[in-house]
């Protein structure tokens, strides 16, 4: 028997249940009671036969295409952000789906953004992801209502959509607390200038750790610049050059503390000797290849893409409530990646 004539009743004969069984477990039906090893041996013996569903057929009952579509702001051109694409893309072909991409610019205009959700919907997909490069605020685009959505990265402005975010603020006390665990009493923020999430919940994070570790953190130092290495060199040059200097210093992001290994080699501060500094982001090509490497907290791309996809999928599958979740934005942990940019205080 060719691959091309097996059906389902033939996996159902090989695997020795019903052909009800065979589509509950090839279907994930949540409501299905199929014990775990029946799932495994109906999964085997579909492998052996290399029995797949057939897509047309399975569109025409469903009134599916198992296509999602993914707006991406600016993140299929940045490389740590385009994590986001990997998870979603890794998730969607675990449960049968394939990922359409149209790649925008956070900059383009709501006729624009309103027109590549418009391509999307042509092309019938069940239902689409739409990520930012960086935690913010966003207006969408009307016609994005019109399917089951999940926002990645981002908060709708003057709207409820199912969101999907990083912790900012678990992840800020946690560099602060590592650079406090290691026994730092003078710690610096060299924070972002833009008026985005991250930079106010950031900074929030890093006053309340101090102020919790008895330390004045109202008072503490913080130099703003742009969030590049530029922008990180010029405000650890600031805050660097003052009387009480820190021992400690907290970045912004990877980038901003690339700045500050600069202005600490200019200034004859040895990392971390004289200075601990700890990032966030965790952009590997810059993190892990700071020398020393740098200590960092790493955003959760990845992991954000693979739970919208997942929660995108039970809605269009008619599992789940979107609706339900849109209430709050769902957080995920941002952990600390410990590497050789901290230690403790010579002074």
């Amino acid at each position: 028997m060719s691959n091309r004539n097996i059906g389902i009743k033939d996996v159902a004969v090989a695997a020795g249940v019903s052909v009800t069984t065979v589509s509950h477990v090839l279907n994930q039906v949540a409501y299905a009671r199929v014990s775990p090893e029946t799932r495994d041996k109906v999964r085997s013996a579909a492998e052996e036969l290399g029995y797949g569903p057939n897509r047309l057929a399975q569109a025409l009952r469903t009134q599916r295409t198992g296509m999602l579509g993914l707006v991406s702001e600016d993140i299929a051109t940045t490389p740590h952000a385009g994590r986001i694409i990997l998870g979603a893309d890794e998730a969607a072909k675990a449960r049968g789906y394939n990922l359409m991409i149209i790649n925008t610019s956070g900059s383009a205009s709501l006729d624009s953004r309103q027109a590549d959700v418009e391509a999307l919907l042509e092309r019938r997909v069940d239902g689409i992801l739409y990520a930012t490069m960086y935690h913010r605020n966003v207006e969408l685009p009307a016609n994005l209502a019109s399917l089951p959505s999940v926002l990645v990265d981002s908060v709708a402005t003057g709207g409820k959509i199912t969101a999907v975010i990083p912790d900012e603020e678990g992840g800020a006390r946690a560099a602060v607390g590592a650079l406090l665990e290691a026994g730092h009493t003078r710690v610096g923020f060299l924070n972002n200038t833009d008026d985005v999430p991250a930079t106010r919940q950031r900074l929030q994070a890093f006053r309340a750790a101090l102020t919790e570790a008895g330390l004045d953190g109202d008072a503490a130092p913080v130099e703003s610049e742009v969030s590049e290495v530029d922008g990180g060199y010029a405000a650890a040059r600031r805050i660097l050059s003052r009387p009480d200097r820190p021992t400690g210093l907290f970045c912004y992001n990877d980038r901003m503390a690339m700045g500050a290994y600069r202005a600490a080699a200019e200034l004859g501060l040895s990392i971390p000797g004289d200075l601990s500094v700890v990032g966030f982001d965790d952009q590997e090509l810059i993190a892990a290849n700071l020398y020393p490497g740098l200590t960092t907290v790493a955003l959760p791309h990845y992991e954000m893409g693979v739970w919208a996809t997942d929660h995108l999928i039970d809605a269009v599958e008619g599992k789940t409530d979107l609706a339900l979740m849109a209430l709050h934005p769902t957080i995920l942990g941002c952990p600390l990646v410990s590497r050789d940019s901290i230690a403790a205080p010579r002074r």
